[in-house]
C-alpha cells in the first residue's frame, strides 16, 4: 500500500479508540500538550463501557473528572508529576504518584503498564506518511516500535524534527482534530530574580552547554546571556526564554560533543511564539528524555551548566524540590539527572536558584534542617552552587561547618542571627 492508501485506510473518529481497548488496559500519554485531547474525551463519554483502564501521564495541564475519581475503577489516573491541575487530585487521593526521575520515566512506565496503548496528539503527517510527535517527544518517543499507538492529529501541533517519528504504518488509527495548544506565559522575573540570574549568568563560561528548568529564576538566567558566544542546549525544557539566544546566534552549538549544531529537548511549553519558533525548525530536535536526561550523556558534555530551582536548602545542602511543609507540590523531574551529570561533566556546573526568602520574606528558605516530611530531590553529596539574590554559596567538596557559614551568608540577612543560633545548636560551626 502506498502511504496515500495507508492514510485513508487508518484514518477514523475518536470513538473508535474504544475498539483498542480491552479490560486492564494501559494507556500512556505523553507530557502537557502531547495530551489528545479528543481521544481521552471520548473515553471518558464512555467510561461506563471500560474496565480497569488506567492512564499514565506526566505534568497534565488539562482538568478531567477522570482526575478527580469520577469513573472509580473503570477509568482512574496514575500521575509522574504534579501540576496545579493534579496537586489537588494527589492532596484528595483521587489519582496516585509515581517517583521517578524524568531519565527513567519510560523504564519505570514499563515496569506498571504491561502490554500498554499510546495515545498521543501528533503534527500532521508529512508527505512520507511521518507524524512527529510536536512539542512532547518525553517518554513516549521511546515507545514507539514498542507499543501500539493511537494518535490524533492535531492540526496546530508544531512538526519538529528529532528522534520522535512515527510512520502511518505505525499507528493503529489516527482521528483529526484542530484546537489550540495550552499556552504557558513565562513568569515575570522580580528585581530578585533578576539578580539570582545575573549571578548564575558570570559563571557560564563561552561555549558551554546550559539546562534551563521551568521557573521566572531559569528564565532570568537566560536573559542575562545576551553577551555570551558559543553556547549549547542540551534541556528537557525548550522555553521561550531561549528563541532570542537562538536567533541572534549565542547559541550555536558548534562547541557541544553530542549532536553539534542542534538544540536538543524532550518537550516544549511556553507561548504561540515558541510553537511557532519550532515548527519545522531542524535547529531544533526533540528526543526522548531516557535520551536527553540521561546523566552518562551530559557528563560526556564539556561545560555543562544545569540550572534548576529548589524550593528549600538546608545546612548540609539538601535540596528539596519537590514539597512544601512535607506535602507533595511536582516531583522530581529532571533536576538530579542534570545536576548529577553536570557534576561528573569536565568544567561542568550545577546551580540550584531560589529566592532567599518564601511568604512575603516572613519564612526563610535556607533552614537549618529539612522540615518532616520534605523530600530530598538533590542529595547533599551531588549539590554544587546553590544561588539566592544575595550571593552564590559554592558547596561542593566543602564540609558541613563551610556549607552552613556559606548558605547562611546567601540567607536573607534578617534571619543570619536565628540561622547562627541554630547552626551552633547542631554543633555545625
Amino acid at each position: 500500500m502506498t502511504v496515500h492508501d495507508l492514510l485513508a485506510a487508518r484514518r477514523t473518529e475518536a470513538d473508535a479508540v474504544l475498539d483498542q481497548i480491552v479490560s486492564g488496559t494501559q494507556l500512556i500519554v505523553p507530557i502537557a500538550n502531547g495530551e489528545p485531547v479528543t481521544l481521552l474525551d471520548a473515553l471518558e463519554r464512555h467510561a461506563d463501557q471500560l474496565q480497569h483502564v488506567t492512564v499514565h501521564q506526566m505534568h497534565a495541564l488539562r482538568d478531567r473528572p477522570t482526575m478527580h475519581g469520577t469513573f472509580g475503577d473503570n477509568l482512574s489516573h496514575v500521575a509522574y508529576f504534579l501540576s496545579h491541575i493534579t496537586r489537588p487530585c494527589f492532596q484528595a487521593g483521587t489519582i496516585d504518584l509515581v517517583p521517578n526521575h524524568f531519565s527513567e520515566v519510560y523504564e519505570v512506565m514499563r515496569r506498571r503498564a504491561t502490554n500498554p496503548l499510546v495515545l498521543a496528539s501528533v503534527s500532521p503527517p508529512d508527505r512520507h506518511g511521518n507524524f512527529s510527535l510536536g512539542v512532547s517527544a518525553d517518554y513516549t518517543a521511546s515507545f514507539i516500535g514498542r507499543a501500539p499507538f493511537f494518535v490524533e492529529v492535531n492540526r496546530q501541533m508544531p512538526r519538529t524534527s528529532g528522534r520522535n517519528q512515527i510512520h502511518i504504518s505505525q499507528v493503529s488509527g489516527w482521528v483529526e482534530a484542530d484546537y489550540p495548544l495550552v499556552v504557558v506565559p513565562p513568569i515575570e522575573p522580580t528585581e530578585s530574580d533578576r539578580r539570582i540570574g545575573q549571578y548564575v549568568a558570570d559563571r557560564i563560561r563561552n561555549g558551554s552547554t546550559i539546562q534551563a528548568g521551568i521557573g521566572a529564576i531559569p528564565n532570568a538566567v537566560l536573559s542575562h546571556l545576551s553577551t555570551h558566544r558559543d553556547l549549547g542546549v542540551h534541556t528537557e525544557l525548550v522555553s521561550d526564554g531561549l528563541i532570542d539566544l537562538i536567533e541572534s546566534g549565542v547559541v550555536n552549538g558548534v562547541k557541544k560533543r553530542n549532536n553539534r549544531l542542534k538544540v536538543i529537548g524532550t518537550f516544549a511549553l511556553g507561548t504561540p511564539r515558541l510553537y511557532d519558533f519550532i515548527h519545522d525548525n531542524p535547529t531544533i530536535e526533540m528526543w526522548p528524555s531516557r535520551y536527553v536526561n540521561d546523566p552518562r550523556l551530559v557528563a560526556s558534555e564539556p561545560n555543562f551548566a544545569s540550572i534548576n530551582a529548589t524550593l528549600a536548602v538546608d545546612f548540609l545542602g539538601q535540596c528539596a524540590s519537590e514539597t512544601i511543609g512535607g506535602r507533595y507540590y511536582s516531583s522530581s523531574g529532571g533536576q538530579a539527572d542534570f545536576a548529577r551529570g553536570a557534576a561528573y561533566s569536565d568544567g561542568g556546573q550545577s546551580f540550584i536558584v531560589m529566592q532567599s526568602t518564601a511568604k512575603n520574606g516572613a519564612v526563610s528558605r535556607i533552614v537549618p534542617q529539612l522540615a518532616a516530611g520534605d523530600v530530598v530531590t538533590t542529595v547533599k553529596n551531588t549539590v554544587d552552587k546553590v544561588v539566592t539574590e544575595f550571593g552564590v554559596a559554592d558547596l561542593r567538596a566543602k564540609s558541613i561547618r563551610e556549607r552552613t557559614n556559606a548558605l547562611i551568608a546567601i540567607a536573607h540577612p534578617k534571619f543570619h542571627d536565628e540561622l547562627h543560633r541554630s547552626a551552633r545548636h547542631l554543633s555545625y560551626i
